[in-house]
């Protein structure tokens, strides 16, 4: 393959690339070949070249939910592409895309800047628009997918670009079919169904507190947001200052019975009620009871302001990370019977 530029080709080709910047950790890792896609036509294209064809492939965006543990021997495709436009105005609300390669949190402060509500709560979310319906991400009581409508992406099966409605897409808690089907499907657009009028979620980690703080009584989305964005800074580390890629771990979800046996045992542990007999109990919680809040093993370490963000202090390789993440999934199982979920992909 022959390097161009995106401007002159749609696609750029890079060998034995440099990934430690282009994950949030900032861990040290190459691969053989980066291709950053700018134009989803293209795609066939780029998937029709040798060794694409013929080596690993591994999907990134902004590498801000993935621990790389090695360098990547093969293809990293990263789609870059650009754009956020009203598809259809209908009153009450509109019809929106924004391409994969558009940052969350731009595209978050886009809507408000718009008039539209409901996205506050998932501000200041860090990555690609393209990896929110991926990951379902989700903040303070809301996920992206209570406004998805239709995800585009190209398919590597069919071999051509497919779109899949809500249903289709298989969202479940930090869950999608296309994170359970990694590298089959490369992202390309989003289209949500943003209201200009929805009731504020309040009721969840602080918000109201954080808003009483403020001294805002009658609080609107915009000031929401502002909310969100002080708990955040204040709750979690920038990755632009320490490597991290926010919450490490899920909350578990199990059977109420089980819930509620183990608050009997240690009534200060948070648990929230879900569906069919389930109940949502705070992985950050477990972490934190088992003594790992602070805990520093080289430069792999947690982060002292909240348990659950695993952090680079400076050097640490990504086997080092994964190292400490699975002794905090033993410690945990062996205490409580839990056994945490990661929520990164694990390379």
């Amino acid at each position: 393959m022959k390097s161009d530029t995106l401007l002159e080709s749609g696609y750029r080709v890079t060998e034995a690339a440099d990934l430690s910047r282009r994950n949030s950790f900032h861990v040290p890792a190459r691969a053989q070949w980066l291709i950053e896609v700018g134009d989803s036509r293209l795609l066939p294209e780029v998937f029709g070249l040798g060794a694409v064809k013929r080596s690993p492939l591994l999907i990134l965006g902004e590498g801000s939910n993935v621990l790389l543990t090695r360098d990547w021997p093969g293809v990293v495709l990263m789609p870059v592409m650009r754009g956020i436009r009203i598809l259809e105005d209908r009153g009450d609300a509109a019809l929106v895309r924004v391409e994969a390669g558009e940052n969350w949190n731009d595209f978050v402060h886009w809507s408000l800047g718009h008039g539209f509500a409901g996205m506050e709560n998932l501000i200041l979310i860090p990555g690609s628009a393209g990896a929110a319906p991926i990951q379902n991400i989700g903040a303070y009581g809301v996920e992206v997918r209570e406004f998805i409508e239709t995800v585009e992406a190209f398919d590597r099966g069919a071999g051509c670009s497919v779109r899949l409605d809500n249903a289709d897409c298989a969202f479940a808690y930090r869950d999608s079919l296309f994170k359970r089907e990694a590298d089959r499907f490369v992202v390309t657009a989003a289209e949500l169904l943003l209201p200009r009028r929805r009731e504020l979620r309040l009721d969840y980690a602080g918000v109201r507190e954080e808003l009483a703080a403020m001294r805002i009584a009658a609080p609107n989305h915009v000031a929401v947001a502002d909310a969100v964005m002080r708990l955040r800074t204040r709750k979690l580390p920038n990755p632009a200052e320490i490597g991290n890629v926010g919450s490490f771990f899920k909350n578990p979800v199990v059977p109420s019975t089980l819930a509620n046996e183990l608050r009997r045992e240690n009534p200060a542990l948070p648990a929230w009620p879900g569906d069919a007999g389930q109940c949502k109990l705070s992985a950050a919680w477990l972490v934190e009871a088992c003594g790992f809040k602070g805990l520093r093993e080289g430069d792999a370490g947690v982060s002292e302001r909240h348990a659950l963000v695993l952090v680079n202090h400076g050097t640490a390789t990504g086997e080092q990370i994964r190292a400490l993440a699975q002794r905090i999934v033993d410690t945990v199982q062996t205490r409580f019977g839990i056994r945490l979920e990661p929520e990164p992909r694990i390379v």
